[in-house]
């Protein structure tokens, strides 16, 4: 039997950042387990890139918000494939700009439920695991909503804010422990078709790339933001980040914005 690889299990394993880490852990030695709620074609496409470039990984279905789904994967990954050394928590929670009056309890809630309390599920299951070993990573990616709330934002800017002091108060119990949580705050635009392509729609995503993407380097690239995944995972602990924040060179901080 051949030795078990870390695992790398990244929620939220999309085409731009989540799909992006899991490529590069898969580089670095680690079988990729990529999980995201639905697109089961660029779920398998992801995975045969991986694949493909003499890497491990697998592919899972898995929607954050129902009971139990969350701890089923961990178990069964930890069971099947590996120990979990790096768990990324990527899952978005964005329902577009409403006003007050335009958000309802259950929309308000869904954001809380994504941001918030799917993290507290995957740290509830994962926690025992990384302690028992006595390491392992915790990487949330986080938005500049965690920082400064904006009209329209009332379910998300509450619900990362909820998701960033989560992550402190996780660092606070388990960093002693050997476990490193760090909270990353993507403050830009991302070249991300399936997230920001999205929400903007074809048109005037691809005018966002033509005008800030690509060489401009004004949007960021979610193969850059890996490599700080990577760095961050590999990090001695005498020097670890707990919270960090990625921009464009050219666009203003979120204190300035």
């Amino acid at each position: 039997m051949s030795e078990q690889k870390p695992v790398c299990l990244v929620m939220g394993a999309g085409a731009g950042i989540g799909g992006h880490v899991a490529a590069r852990f898969a580089r670095g030695g680690y079988h990729a387990v990529a999980c995201r709620r639905s697109g089961e074609d660029g779920l398998a496409r992801l995975v045969a890139s991986i694949v493909q470039e003499g890497g491990l990984a697998t592919g899972r279905l898995l929607n954050a918000v129902e009971d139990g789904s969350i701890e089923l994967a961990v178990e069964e990954v930890e069971r099947d494939i590996g120990p979990i050394e790096v768990g990324v928590f990527n899952l978005g929670a964005q329902i577009g700009d409403r006003r007050l009056a335009d958000t309802s309890p259950k929309a308000f809630e869904l954001g809380w439920r994504l941001a918030t309390f799917s993290l507290f599920r995957l740290a509830s299951v994962l926690m025992p695991h990384m302690t028992a070993r006595g390491r392992g990573s915790l990487l949330v990616t986080s938005a500049t909503a965690a920082m400064r709330g904006n009209p329209g934002q009332h379910s998300h800017a509450s619900a990362m804010g909820g998701r960033r002091m989560l992550c402190q108060s996780l660092n606070a119990e388990f960093a002693p422990q050997g476990v490193h949580v760090t909270h990353i705050l993507i403050d830009g635009a991302v070249e991300a078709p399936d997230t920001l392509g999205r929400m903007l729609g074809a048109e005037r995503f691809k005018a966002m790339l033509d005008s800030r993407g690509g060489q401009h380097d004004g949007m960021l690239k979610p193969a850059e933001v890996a490599e700080t995944y990577w760095h961050l995972a590999h990090q001695h602990r005498s020097a670890w980040t707990h919270e960090i924040d990625l921009r464009p060179f050219s666009t203003p901080a979120w204190w300035n914005g």
